[in-house]
């Protein structure tokens, strides 16, 4: 039986054991309605736990070999000449046009339009549109962010004047990026940007979110002028990593076939397998016939034998654990822990939540890496933790994107319908451009029975896929089916307990801190 096809019929398998053990109502976490649970939260818990447990049964049973890791079914878009037409740069024209015609709005439009947070259409656009719906978009379509990444455009439109005026090859005070630094500066920025996204308590307020969007921009144009645009985009600029981190999910890639451009790649962008996926410098460079715009498997690119730093996978475990400080800061718990805390130390609400953000990421890391410490002991290979540590970080993304779609899915949907007003009065100035400006919100577009459902279905799904992924790396990279399976039961534990304690959270009543 071929790979994909024994992982279909794996699929369908652990689809049934879902069906059958996911809950079917919920007391619902941020779903904006109360919805009691029928019988006991633990029976809800357990049950999706035990659907995780099971899938590692099948998985083990079916999954052999290696997990058919090193080719997966393409099938080039350009061939279609639809994509051909996208593709065009008059159509990515407009499209940058209009991403940096936003970023503009973003920044002009919260320094001098009306501060009211519904009033204005900055909020809207980077809380609700870009972080949560593009998050979205970047998983479960492709990595969008590439394209109309707004830095990176300003910054390509001054370099091509540069250029063009000087006959300099590009806009670069031409230093080498120092590989030590790894993806560390993406690290410490990402991390500023989760401070002000959950702890900081005006992050909602325009003039203050435009000031954070121009200092994040004089940061990254800097390290394009200091190391260069591509060098920046991929250790420096958090979101082009983020989003690029989601966008393995997705199931569109481009590649590049011309082995000599990416022979010739500074960025160190081919794999172990001499693939070059997914890398914007070589496809740019590739001549056209050299070029796809690839449909592929979802998740089949997480496979994918890279070399994954530290800063990297550190990278990948912040994401991973703010998602869940999100949900956990607006439980009963969170609410006791904070309020014990400011009383001890007489500190306030944000020095309170700066500490958390502090400690929780580090507490995940720590979890992490004693399940790989287990790993490591089974397979008798001590010595190699960390680097088990880094083969291994790429299969938790799937249950990154799962959480932040139980989440985040019915904050999109219903406060998402602010942009439709706000679209014909963006500066809160009285306009009525498009004739929207009396849409009221439609809190029925989804109830909380069915945010509940798709939140259980995301989260276990999310979880059997890590499963999935993390047996095919095992088999990769022990080669022995024994060892391979031995070596899961600390990740299977890791899975297990994850997905009751991400439900656990999302089945508690919304409780505000202070």
């Amino acid at each position: 039986m071929r790979p994909f096809t024994r992982v279909a019929l794996v699929g369908g398998v652990l689809g049934l054991i879902a069906v059958v053990l996911s809950p079917a109502t919920a007391y619902a976490h941020g779903f904006g309605e109360r919805y009691d649970l029928p019988v006991p939260l633990w029976l809800y818990v357990t049950g999706a736990g035990a659907a995780v447990a099971l899938s590692f049964v099948v998985i083990g049973v079916f999954i052999r070999g290696d997990g058919g890791h090193r080719q997966y079914p393409r099938f080039n878009l350009l061939r279609w000449r639809i994509f051909r037409l996208l593709s065009h740069p008059v159509a990515l024209l407009l499209l940058r046009l209009a991403s940096v015609g936003l970023f503009l709005l973003v920044v002009i439009g919260g320094l001098v339009g009306e501060q009211e947070p519904t009033d204005n259409l900055a909020p809207v656009l980077v809380w609700i549109l870009w972080w949560v719906g593009l998050a979205y978009v970047s998983a479960l379509v492709g990595n969008v962010w590439a394209i109309i990444n707004p830095w990176k455009i300003i910054y390509g439109w001054v370099e091509w004047v540069f250029s063009t005026a000087t006959g300099a090859k590009e806009l670069s005070l031409g230093y080498q990026y120092p590989r030590k630094l790894g993806v560390w500066p993406a690290l410490v920025l990402f991390w500023a940007f989760a401070w002000i996204e959950l702890v900081y308590v005006d992050s909602a307020i325009p003039a203050h979110l435009a000031r954070f969007v121009i200092n994040y921009s004089i940061i990254t144009w800097a390290g394009m002028l200091i190391y260069g645009k591509d060098p920046w985009l991929r250790h420096g600029e958090a979101f082009t990593l983020v989003f690029g981190f989601l966008s393995k999910f997705a199931p569109t890639e481009v590649r590049s076939l011309d082995e000599s451009t990416c022979r010739e790649c500074p960025l160190d962008c081919r794999d172990e397998d001499d693939g070059c996926i997914d890398c914007g410098r070589c496809f740019r460079r590739a001549p056209h016939e050299q070029r796809e715009f690839n449909l592929r498997p979802f998740a089949a690119v997480l496979l994918r034998n890279e070399v994954v730093s530290t800063s990297t996978a550190a990278l990948v475990v912040l994401l991973l654990s703010t998602v869940t400080y999100d949900g956990l800061t607006a439980t009963p718990l969170w609410v006791s822990i904070h309020d014990s805390l400011s009383r001890a130390f007489a500190g306030s609400s944000e020095v309170v939540g700066t500490l958390g953000l502090l400690v929780f990421p580090l507490l995940f890391g720590l979890v992490y890496m004693a399940t790989v410490w287990f790993m490591a002991r089974l397979v008798d290979r001590p010595e190699a933790l960390f680097k088990l540590a880094r083969t291994f970080v790429y299969s938790l993304i799937p249950i990154a994107l799962a959480y932040h779609l139980a989440h985040f899915l019915s904050f999109l949907l219903i406060q998402g319908q602010l942009a439709v007003p706000l679209a014909s009065d963006p500066l809160g100035m009285g306009w009525d451009i498009f004739g929207t400006v009396d849409y009221q919100t439609n809190l029925r577009v989804i109830g909380a029975r069915t945010t509940w459902l798709l939140a259980v279905a995301a989260i276990v799904a999310g979880h059997i896929i890590s499963v999935f992924l993390a047996h095919a790396i095992a088999l990769r990279t022990f080669k022995d089916r024994r060892i391979a399976l031995r070596s899961q039961l600390p990740m299977l534990a890791l899975m297990v307990g994850y997905t009751m304690v991400s439900l656990w959270i999302l089945a508690q009543p919304i409780t505000e801190a202070g």
